[in-house]
């Protein structure tokens, strides 16, 4: 009989997290006495840094040749998933690039009418290149199953194409930096209906702030190109991991077959 922590533990890895251990106390810098100023007293404890005595960060600066930093111009001219996918995997257009191992531009069907939108890639995703590999995507594979329909039928992707380090969720300016490739994908796919993963996707995607809780199952709409594309939010397959209970599979159920209802209706509908 498996450990009761197994689970639990399996999903921490899946999130990219190794152990629980405590973080490391923040390492205080003392500010710099002015000029002419008497010594502290021995023993006094250090207050907190002046803004003046911590070095900032330098900023990141994008590349400017076409490769690191692929032009509007030239992710519009690709006419097909496979000439998108040449020109913007050497992106480096934000900070995520420098950090991965693989490119995960997405993959399914070229001409999928259900398309996924999820956050970013994982760990097992970063290694392998693929979106929605590791035990998140297993349980993505049995939810798309459970409508009828199989993996190889759908589109699946994310709103950012590189591992955010930690895993963490993009900052809207790495969502940014990717969005315009997202909406290209949607061009050429042309899907019938989106279900988006998570927060991540509606807010950066749909432009839908609230907590997924409160809007999950409520139809939203996206204007891509010169389609109007019917949106159903719902939770992402590591939150179902994490809360695994009969309610949260029920609305993903739900959800999803919503979203199968509405690509099987007819045409003239």
């Amino acid at each position: 009989m498996d450990h009761p922590l197994q689970a639990w533990r399996d999903t921490l890895e899946e999130l990219g997290v190794m152990g629980l251990v405590r973080e490391p106390r923040p390492t205080v810098l003392a500010p710099t006495p002015p000029v002419g100023a008497p010594p502290a007293p021995r023993g006094t404890p250090p207050g907190p840094a002046p803004k003046s005595a911590i070095r900032p960060v330098a900023n990141f600066v994008p590349p400017s040749d076409p490769r690191g930093c692929p032009p509007r111009e030239g992710v519009a001219a690709a006419g097909n998933l496979p000439d998108l996918q040449q020109v913007i995997q050497g992106c480096l257009a934000c900070p995520l690039g420098a950090g991965r191992m693989r490119f995960v531009f997405g993959e399914g069907h070229p001409q999928a009418r259900l398309m996924f939108v999820g956050e970013g890639p994982g760990r097992d995703e970063d290694l392998q290149g693929r979106p929605f590999v590791g035990k998140a995507g297993e349980l993505l594979d049995r939810m798309i199953g459970a409508i009828g329909m199989t993996r190889e039928e759908t589109y699946i992707t994310n709103v950012v194409k590189c591992r955010p380090p930690d895993n963490r969720t993009p900052t809207a300016e790495e969502a940014r930096a990717c969005l315009g490739y997202l909406h290209r994908q949607i061009e050429l796919i042309r899907p019938a209906v989106i279900v988006t993963l998570g927060a991540t996707p509606l807010r950066e995607l749909v432009g839908v702030s609230e907590g997924i809780t409160r809007v999950r199952g409520q139809w939203r709409r996206l204007r891509v190109g010169d389609r109007e594309i019917p949106v159903m939010p719902t939770f992402h397959p590591a939150y179902v991991l994490r809360q695994y209970t009969q309610e949260v599979r029920r609305a993903v159920w739900e959800d999803l077959r919503a979203a199968k209802e509405w690509i099987d209706r007819p045409a003239d509908s």
